[in-house]
């Protein structure tokens, strides 16, 4: 099987780990993967992840976080920009999501960093993914 789209299949993942109430999901490793789930680790929508080492390309092991009700701390992951049909953004139109109370994930010139950073290094890019 091959895949087409990584960064879906990561967000599929943890959307669907997260409505089971997993402890943690399984992921295979590459290196956009590891800069986006990096971001979600420090902006506090997961809990910690860890690199499996094994004969390929390895896997990222994600502990999902939640609240003292059960209620996972995403509420929503939406791929943007696809294979098929990139997006990109500007510095003028990069989006605010759910009135900044989400994020935007943008590949840009400086890395793979959130909409509020792109804001202060006033860039622009492709937007990947929205988190709330």
């Amino acid at each position: 099987m091959t895949m087409t789209d990584p960064i879906a299949d990561l967000l599929t993942r943890i959307r669907n780990s997260t409505k089971s109430k997993h402890k943690y999901v399984d992921v295979p490793a590459s290196n956009i993967k590891r800069k986006i789930v990096k971001i979600m680790l420090d902006q506090g929508f997961i809990d910690k992840y860890v690199n499996i080492r094994d004969d390929r390309q390895g896997i990222l092991r994600i502990y999902l976080k939640y609240d003292e009700y059960g209620k996972s701390l995403i509420s929503g992951l939406q791929r943007v920009s696809k294979p098929g049909l990139r997006m990109y953004s500007n510095i003028a139109e990069i989006p605010r999501i759910k009135n900044n109370f989400g994020m935007a994930i943008l590949s840009t010139s400086k890395g793979v960093i959130t909409n509020k950073k792109a804001k202060e290094l006033n860039v622009g890019g492709e937007v990947l993914c929205y988190i709330w």
